[in-house]
């Protein structure tokens, strides 16, 4: 969790839980933003927005990546992966970083340029950074969304003031095609992905004109999930429930609450059900614990994170336990 100086982590002490230890203060100072990202080597890979002023009173931006090899061990250095830009005014507008590592290991590291265009800076064979690439496109949202595919090949989708862009590519290591443009209309900030069959992603945002959440494949049109979209994005995962191939999804709502939606997979006319949960801040997290049970994470109004775990049929949750 990003706080004031660096970053809070906590860490069962045991497989599954229920109890943590923490939280652990990890400093790493002036960071604006934050983003995760989990290799099939169970590597967990850190990127930043570092915004340091020095002693002119200028500042300067450029974005970080720290990898943690072992759950509860300590980070890696934080690494600067620089600036796309070389002029101060224009570095000063990268947006956050998102990143992503494909099956063999690469990482990739996106964000939205000063001029509202997607930039990369990737890992090539042999683990040395290459350069900054512009993949063009403009009058992108600061929030593209990357995910990598089980085929081993990466795409991107961005909300634009146009609509829609999306990136991909043809073979894993390969360069980027695009963008392509789709006449759809997500609101900023509200667009996730999750793979949802071999090598084919199914992104879910909240309309922009009907605020109303949808999923849209390429080759589609957007489905209706049957309630009222997300201001900042859903939280994915796929599992199987009750011997169901699923989607689940998380999201606060306008209210405060953390919600959760449950469905079956790429099947978004079938319906999606909608579980009410406690007040939280931001976005709630899901993922599968080391029991392979579904758990559910949100911080809550009082700044203090709390733990929810599928328990028993269907999406049957346990009590709320705070860490």
């Amino acid at each position: 969790m990003l706080v004031e100086g660096g970053l809070a982590r906590w860490t069962e002490t045991a497989v599954g839980g229920p109890s943590w230890s923490g939280p652990h203060f990890v400093s790493v100072p002036h960071l604006t933003h934050v983003s995760v990202a989990q290799g099939a080597d169970s590597y967990v890979h850190f990127f930043g927005r570092r915004e340091r002023v020095g002693a002119d009173g200028v500042a300067t931006v450029d974005v970080v990546h720290a990898i943690q090899y072992q759950t509860g061990l300590a980070f890696t250095d934080w690494r600067s992966l620089g600036n796309p830009h070389r002029d101060g005014d224009q570095g000063r507008r990268v947006g956050p970083p998102a990143g992503v590592v494909t099956g063999d290991g690469s990482v990739h590291v996106f964000t939205r340029g000063a001029h509202g265009g997607l930039l990369l800076r990737r890992e090539d064979s042999a683990g040395k950074w290459r350069a900054w690439e512009d993949l063009r496109g403009g009058g992108l949202d600061p929030w593209p969304v990357p995910l990598a595919l089980s085929d081993g090949r990466i795409e991107v989708v961005a909300a634009a003031e146009t609509g829609v862009m999306t990136w991909g590519q043809t073979a894993p290591g390969g360069d980027f095609e695009g963008p392509r443009g789709f006449s759809l209309r997500p609101a900023p900030g509200t667009v996730s992905a999750l793979e949802t069959g071999p090598g084919r992603a199914t992104f879910f945002w909240t309309n922009a004109d009907s605020s109303s959440g949808e999923a849209w494949r390429a080759g589609s049109w957007p489905q209706p999930l049957g309630a009222v979209g997300p201001e900042a994005g859903y939280a994915t995962l796929r599992a199987q429930v009750d011997g169901y191939d699923c989607v689940m999804l998380a999201f606060r709502d306008a209210t405060g609450r953390a919600v959760v939606g449950l469905g079956t997979t790429e099947n978004e006319s079938g319906g999606f059900w909608w579980y009410p949960q406690e007040q939280c801040q931001g976005t709630p997290a899901l993922a599968r614990d080391g029991r392979g049970r579904i758990a559910v994470a949100l911080i809550g109004e009082d700044g203090t994170p709390r733990v929810a775990r599928q328990n028993g049929a269907g999406l049957s949750l346990s009590a709320w336990r705070e860490l």
